[in-house]
């Protein structure tokens, strides 16, 4: 029997595979990053952490000279709100990165392909309040930009 936590990682890799193709077809050349690439045994010790490391982007993509830094966030098959979740800790290590690490944005893309960042989920925190156990910051679906929006259309294909 499969735990919790493996059908939450199994679903996380899917939605960043997903991400990862989606922006291949728009003409970006994607670079895994994050917790994905590290060796088991220094997850599992980060994990015990409250080290913003445990929040590196999923991957890093380039086009045309640009670089953007990309964390994938999709909910569990058992939320059907009109809503997506990102964690305090997880905000946090994102203000940090774009501070760090400017001018290279980073952007949370969700399973739907709505996109936003940091800033907007700060912006937002008005209307989005932080999830009653403080926990989360709860962003309205609305609130996000589409996939085409920010990383462009997909290319055109042509036949040989």
């Amino acid at each position: 029997m499969t735990s919790p936590w493996q059908q939450r990682y199994d679903i996380g890799i899917q939605h960043e595979q997903y991400v990862v193709n989606e922006l291949s077809r728009r003409g970006w050349e994607v670079t895994p990053a994050g917790q994905g690439t590290f060796p088991e045994a220094l997850r599992q010790a980060l994990s015990r952490t409250n080290s913003a490391l445990r929040y590196f982007p999923d991957m890093l993509a380039t086009r045309a000279g640009d670089i953007v830094a990309i964390d994938a966030k999709t909910r569990m098959p058992a939320s059907h709100t009109q809503r997506y979740a990102i964690s305090r800790p997880c905000l946090d290590a994102g203000l940090r990165f774009v501070a760090l690490y400017q001018p290279i944005p980073l952007y949370y893309v969700f399973g739907d392909l709505g996109v936003t960042t940091p800033a907007e989920v700060i912006a937002y925190r008005p209307i989005a309040q932080p999830h009653p156990s403080g926990a989360y910051y709860l962003i309205q679906q609305h609130r996000t930009h589409p996939f085409d929006e920010v990383f462009g259309h997909l290319l055109a294909i042509t036949a040989a």
